[in-house]
């Protein structure tokens, strides 16, 4: 019986490492790890989850919500936008910009990269949680 524990721990850890998606901060330390609908910092501790539109902290409280390419707040007040590749806050100033894995400020100096990570997490990632 402690084999059959200790093969499906050993599975359950290998297929977290395959399927989890990494962000870099802009010195290249990982900064998120990204599994399935749940963000990890660095440490290993649950940060933030995400069900369809509503972005919740890793104690469960709703933080925001995205409609299309809008962002709000938990408060329903609009934190950014998304238009192309360019971000924007909520008052309609460029805070940031996506080219390909790779995040830059408004200056466009680098603050991010992301591995194997989907465009919309990448955004979500920042205006949450970065």
């Amino acid at each position: 019986m402690a084999i059959r524990t200790f093969l499906i721990s050993l599975l359950l850890f290998i297929s977290s490492l395959v399927f989890s998606q990494y962000f870099y901060d802009g010195s290249g330390r990982q900064v998120a790890r990204f599994d399935y609908n749940r963000i990890y910092n660095a440490s290993g501790h649950q940060i933030s989850r995400i069900d369809a539109d509503r972005v919740y902290d890793g104690s469960g409280h709703q933080v925001g919500r995205v409609d299309g390419n809008n962002f709000f707040d938990g408060s329903g007040h609009q934190i950014g936008r998304v238009d192309g590749n360019y971000l924007y806050s909520g008052l309609g100033k460029q805070i940031g910009r996506l080219d390909g894995d790779r995040l830059y400020d408004s200056s466009g100096h680098q603050i991010g990269r992301s591995d194997g990570l989907r465009r919309m997490q990448v955004i979500i990632f920042f205006f949450y949680f970065y």
